[in-house]
C-alpha cells in the first residue's frame, strides 16, 4: 500500500510540476508574437532591425535564464512532495523561487518591450503601442 502511495505522490508531483512550467512559461510568451509583430507590420530600417536583432538575442537568452530557474524550481517542488508528502518548508520554498523567477521574466519582458520602443520612430512606436496594448488585454488562449 505506501509503494501506491508513493507512486501517486510522485505522479500529482510532476504533474504539478509540468503544469507549473507549462502555465509560467507559457504567461511569458508575449515578446515573441510582439516580435512577430514588429517585423511583419511596423515598416523598419536595416538598422533597426539590426538594431532588434540585437535586442532580441540578448532576451532570448535572459528568457533562457529565467526558464532554466523556473524548470530547477519545479523539480525541486516535485522531489519536496514526493519526500515530505505535505507542503512543507521545501515547497514553500520551491514554489517562492519558480514565483521570483517568473516574476523577474515579467520584468525582462517589460524591459525587452520598453528597449524594443526605444529603437522605433513615433509613428512606430503607436502601432507598436497598439499591438502591446492589444497583446495585454486580449484573453489568453
Amino acid at each position: 500500500m505506501s509503494f501506491v502511495i508513493i507512486v501517486l505522490t510522485a505522479m500529482a508531483a510532476g504533474l504539478g510540476g509540468w503544469a507549473g512550467i507549462y502555465l509560467g512559461l507559457h504567461q511569458v510568451q508575449a515578446p515573441a508574437g510582439l516580435d512577430i509583430i514588429v517585423h511583419r507590420q511596423i515598416h523598419l530600417t536595416a538598422d533597426q532591425d539590426r538594431q532588434l536583432a540585437v535586442l532580441e538575442a540578448h532576451f532570448a537568452e535572459l528568457r533562457k535564464t529565467r526558464q532554466a530557474e523556473m524548470q530547477s524550481a519545479n523539480a525541486d517542488l516535485a522531489e519536496a512532495i514526493g519526500a515530505q508528502h505535505a507542503y512543507g518548508q521545501k515547497a514553500q520554498e520551491a514554489v517562492a523561487r519558480f514565483h521570483a523567477a517568473m516574476g523577474a521574466l515579467q520584468e525582462d519582458t517589460i524591459r525587452h518591450v520598453f528597449a524594443m520602443r526605444a529603437v522605433m520612430t513615433p509613428e512606430q512606436a503607436r502601432q507598436f503601442d497598439d499591438s502591446v496594448a492589444k497583446a495585454l488585454t486580449s484573453p489568453a488562449s
